[in-house]
């Protein structure tokens, strides 16, 4: 299918010939790292740069001879799925002084190495930029101790540093999300899907502990994504008298029915006077006040270990390919960056605008100045404590506001995970915003049966950690019942509806939309959030559900590589979902290091068939031992999962055998990822602001008549922004007949795992390039978010 010309520049235009570049991890290992190091690697090869490990970070650099090595494009490979960072990290005191310093500028000159890729934390990227400003001045004092030539001044006259993040408290400004954090955020919901599982058996307390010493983002988005009873980061400290308020709400929690409490704490939580919060504290707390029974458990280290989730994979090496081509794009004047994400989109920042922002936050802090702490963290970090608020302390009756608004909401299409969770929001923030909530079963077909009744706070508690769809889901569109429809709306007094679902409820809004014209109950507001594996919804990147099948994909994909490990060199053909939509193919391939990926959106043929053959063929000959393929299951009617597995077991005889998979229902299934439950939930939370927006603009002499564009939307993200876009407007950007969206913003990441994959190719540099500056509050629209 033809997609609409970019600006795509050939890498003889962006050589990077003569250039040698070095990679090095620093500080606290992160998940993710090493799909980092792997990109930086494999992009500078591809364009011709020199790129060298160094090893154990700094004190690598100062001690220099073995611990710098030069890379291979073989010496990466196996390393996408390894978590921490398999060429070592190492706090170095001696690299902090200038003799230090000094030693590190020599080893570097011996290597004829003048650029860096710096993977850590703000101490590790401040070092970087200090080394870089003093860099002219060692040389100069080489040269006087006779230790480099004159003329190495000259040659070597600029140290260039492009910096990337990899920190699991994700305590950086300037960057949504860092290298790692999403992965830890795995590791905690892990822990806390289980713990609540027994302290439900026993009727439990439990308080979990997680790393934070500085920033709470951790706690915070994992009591977002668990629905927990109480958080204690240490940017928003709890007024005095925290502790009845606390017990209050554990206290009530339990009168409802419930059979635990989840309490989640910062390691480095306070209290408004600055003194620690821990989670003994608030165990012997809760055991005094309520008689309790109450378990502590710390996690520690538990959350820097595993492999890294799909969004570290994709994020890491985005940010390392980024990394290559703003070193080789900078001059002796551009400032150091930090190659960073905004919404769904990569930025260049400079790097000391990032790093005094950081600093702030902790100036704010230790001056009680919290309200600005949490501002500073960013637009994000904020909604997610304005998100959490909302959803875990209910308000008394008296206090709720009085809007006699009914609002219904239902699943449409096929289920996916993350949809509970958008459903729980809606209902809570919707009671919170004074309406009157209705659940509507089996979706329009339910809808058509009069399969409705009010849903209240309590009945959604414990919803975001269920997958599948527990309102119950169908495809059925509402056009053959709309007449049903319109009356069971009448009967209910429906004044507002909110629809979670993929293809089937945009195609069901569209229709609801025309029905305008001959029901007038259909003139309300209505929204609908995007859910879907397949990420195949017109006006949106991403879908509530995608993350957990691409994690559903990487994990097996992993385990089936696994299962060839020391034996002779296999390929695997996998086939995966998504109809006509190559996401889950392409994306996860780029996740999981496939070697090829097949899908509708880009058109193949039986050459393109043989020369993919051929290049594995020629791999395994020199260094791979296992091979991965990627198809979508639609991708071409002639060339299937069981063709194409043939052909490579014939091409590849003697070279490789070949093993075919299809995965099938298990993308659907299992508990949603903390992605997908923080999307969904941060999205209905703003659908449903929107919807009592519009309720209150359409209230008319006692009645709400809406029957305008803007009141029938779909919720997306577009680049950087949440965006209501009228779902009328979006038609000409679908392909109704394949259904999908005419244009697709990751085609653009084909060519990322085609290059690190080995194959030449062009990349689309047109969103590259551009250094921006760090802003502190930025416009309301840009709070996207991508990574919660």
């Amino acid at each position: 299918m033809a997609q609409p010309q970019s600006k795509k520049i050939f890498f003889e235009n962006l050589s990077g010939a003569g250039k040698a570049i070095a990679v090095l991890t620093s500080g606290g290992d992160a998940q993710g790292m090493n799909a980092a190091v792997r990109a930086v690697v494999r992009m500078g090869l591809y364009v011709g740069a020199k790129v060298y490990f160094i090893h154990e970070g700094y004190q690598g650099m100062v001690d220099g001879g073995e611990n710098i090595e030069e890379a291979s494009w073989e010496s990466v490979s196996s390393m996408l799925q390894v978590g921490g960072t398999v060429i070592g990290s190492a706090r170095c005191k001696e690299f902090r002084s200038h003799e230090g310093r000094l030693k590190a500028a020599h080893n570097l000159v011996q290597q004829g190495i003048t650029n860096l890729c710096v993977i850590g934390g703000d101490g590790s990227l401040t070092g970087a930029n200090l080394f870089r400003e003093e860099w002219s001045g060692l040389l100069t004092e080489l040269v006087e101790q006779g230790l480099i030539e004159a003329d190495a001044v000259q040659k070597y006259s600029a140290l260039h540093i492009v910096g990337m993040v990899g920190s699991i408290d994700n305590d950086f400004c300037g960057t949504d999300m860092t290298i790692g954090t999403d992965s830890a955020l795995h590791r905690i919901i892990e822990v806390v899907d289980a713990i609540m599982t027994t302290a439900q058996s026993h009727q439990r307390t439990f308080v979990l502990e997680v790393m934070g010493r500085h920033c709470g983002y951790l706690a915070l988005v994992s009591a977002l994504a668990c629905g927990a009873d109480w958080v204690l980061i240490p940017e928003m400290p709890p007024e005095d008298g925290w502790e009845d308020k606390m017990c209050e709400k554990l206290s009530a929690t339990r009168s409802r029915g419930t059979r635990l409490n989840i309490i989640i704490v910062a390691e480095g939580a306070i209290d408004r006077h600055g003194k620690p919060i821990t989670s003994g504290i608030v165990k012997d707390l809760v055991v005094k006040c309520l008689g309790f029974d109450t378990r502590v458990t710390i996690l520690g280290h538990v959350q820097r270990g595993g492999t890294p989730s799909a969004f570290d994979r994709i994020l890491a090496s985005r940010m390392g390919v980024e990394a290559v081509l703003a070193l080789l794009e900078t001059t002796a004047n551009t400032p150091a960056c930090v190659v960073s994400l905004c919404g769904n989109q990569s930025v260049r920042l400079p790097l000391m605008e990032c790093v005094q922002m950081t600093q702030e936050v902790q100036r704010a802090m230790d001056g009680k100045r919290f309200e600005e702490a949490v501002k500073l963290r960013g637009r994000s970090f904020e909604n997610n404590l304005k998100t959490y608020k909302l959803l875990a302390h209910r308000k008394p009756e008296s206090e709720l506001p009085i809007s006699n608004f009914n609002v219904a909401v239902l699943n449409v299409g096929a289920p996916s995970a993350g949809m509970n969770a958008a459903v729980r929001s809606a209902v809570r923030v919707g009671i919170s915003e004074g309406h009157k909530m209705f659940a509507v079963s089996d979706g329009f077909e339910g809808f058509s049966k009069g399969q409705i009744k009010e849903i209240k706070w309590a009945d959604v508690g414990g919803w975001t950690g269920q997958g599948g769809s527990l309102l119950g889901t169908k495809r059925t569109l509402p056009a053959k019942h709309v007449d049903k429809i319109a009356e069971q709306m009448r009967e209910h007094n429906i004044n507002a509806l909110l629809i979670v679902g993929g293809f089937e409820a945009f195609e069901s809004l569209l229709q609801l939309y025309e029905a305008r014209a001959t029901h007038e109950e259909f003139c309300i507001p209505m929204c609908m959030l995007p859910a879907t594996i397949s990420n195949n919804v017109p006006g949106t990147d991403l879908s509530i559900g995608a993350d957990t099948a691409l994690n559903a994909i990487v994990e097996t994909c992993d385990r089936i590589k696994q299962s060839a490990s020391g034996t002779k060199r296999r390929v695997f053909i996998i086939e995966t979902m998504g109809g006509y939509c190559g996401y889950l193919a392409s994306v996860g391939g780029l996740a999981a290091g496939a070697d090829a990926a097949y899908i509708y959106e880009e058109p193949f043929d039986i050459r393109d068939l043989q020369a993919n053959v051929e290049h594995l063929t020629e791999k395994m000959k020199t260094s791979i031992q296992r091979g991965l393929v990627l198809r979508n299951e639609n991708c071409n009617e002639n060339y299937t999962t069981d063709f194409i597995y043939q052909l490579y077991s014939e091409e590849g005889r003697g070279v490789f055998d070949s093993r075919k998979n299809v995965l099938g229902h298990m993308q659907q299934g299992g508990a949603p990822s903390p992605f997908d439950r923080n999307f969904g939930t941060k999205i209905s939370a703003k659908a449903m602001q929107w919807v009592t927006k519009k309720l209150v603009e359409t209230f008319r002499q006692g009645r709400v008549f809406a029957n305008t564009e803007d009141t029938c939307c779909l919720l997306g993200m577009r680049g950087r922004a949440l965006v209501f876009q009228p779902v009328v407007q979006l038609k000409g950007e679908t392909d109704f007949v394949h259904r999908i969206p005419k244009e697709q913003w990751w085609l653009k990441l084909r060519p990322l795992m085609k290059i690190l994959a080995k194959y030449k190719t062009s990349y689309d540099v047109s969103d590259s390039g551009q250094l921006e500056h760090v802003v502190r509050n930025r416009p309301r629209e840009s709070d996207a978010s991508v990574a919660m």
